[in-house]
């Protein structure tokens, strides 16, 4: 493969599988990289040791799934350059493993060790909770929005990750040629349903600070992609409803992994868990580590 960072997407040949190839696949072709499939070789019945004839015939399915893999993804765009990947080990850290060298990942919401009716699986939680880049979780679609419908929507609120997640819109929207919407949710931390009101507290210049700092920020990054239009909106609500609601005919959902609400113990924000449990698209999860700050002082 070449010196370019690939698009790196988990393939197990499960249903979700196949439509993160077929985002995988779009994704390598319109940033003009190589796509790299990537499939684990997983024993789950450690510590007893695996006879050799049937660790034989193990890795023999596991080539087979890759091969198929490598297959459907030249079957999807010829001219792409797709190179597979066995790695040994759960999904989760042979994608992690991978992800460090690549562009982003993309992988389906729930892999071959998922039960029925199960919402997101392991590595989908996982890999975007401790990966240095990029990370798409792909979703069960009934509607891909594509052409004038295409937009993408990314949520905000200031914190390192989200800023990182507008940049990250912006790139998509500028291949896929769409729009942004970009939102930021406001909690009245004054008013009386507050959990632990503030005392002697301006609820409303408060919001009003916070909003045109808001809208400030949006247009000083927004200038890297002048191409792309970019819409804000400003609720007074909190953000798992609106977010997943706004996103429910939206191409892809951008938020950062963790958020301003967030405890250091956690590697995902409550927002973010909720958009991979219940978002209506594709999500993207972006870690702190890809910005390179560009916000004005304020």
């Amino acid at each position: 493969m070449s010196g370019e960072r690939p698009v790196l997407v988990g393939y197990d040949d499960y249903p979700e599988s196949r439509d993160a190839l077929v985002w995988a696949v779009e994704e390598a072709r319109l940033r003009g990289l190589p796509l790299l499939v990537c499939h684990a070789l997983h024993w789950p019945y450690l510590p007893r040791t695996v006879p050799q004839d049937v660790f034989q015939q193990i890795e023999h399915v596991a080539l087979s799934i890759v091969e198929e893999g490598v297959r459907r993804a030249k079957e999807l765009a010829p001219e792409l350059d797709v190179q597979s990947m066995l790695g040994s080990g759960t999904p989760s850290a042979v994608l992690l493993r991978a992800a460090s060298e690549a562009e982003l990942t993309v992988l389906g919401a729930r892999g071959q060790g998922g039960f029925e009716g199960l919402q997101v699986g392991s590595a989908a939680v996982q890999v975007p909770a401790h990966s240095s880049r990029p990370v798409i979780v792909v979703r069960p679609s009934p509607h891909r929005p594509s052409g004038e419908e295409a937009r993408i929507v990314v949520g905000l609120d200031g914190s390192p990750p989200s800023l990182a997640a507008f940049d990250f819109a912006l790139d998509e929207a500028a291949l896929r040629g769409c729009t942004v919407s970009a939102l930021c949710c406001w909690t009245d931390c004054g008013s009386a349903s507050w959990q632990e009101p503030l005392p002697f507290v301006n609820s409303h210049a408060l919001r009003t600070g916070a909003e045109a700092r808001f809208r400030e920020v949006v247009s000083h990054l927004a200038r890297r992609r002048p191409d792309v239009t970019v819409f804000t909106e400003f609720v007074t609500e909190r953000p798992q409803r609106v977010l997943i609601d706004m996103a429910r005919d939206a191409t892809l959902l951008v938020l950062g992994n963790r958020g301003n609400e967030c405890p250091p113990c956690m590697l995902l924000g409550r927002v973010t868990q909720t958009a991979l449990l219940e978002s209506w698209c594709p999500v993207a999860v972006t870690p702190a580590t890809v910005l390179n700050p560009r916000i004005p002082p304020g």
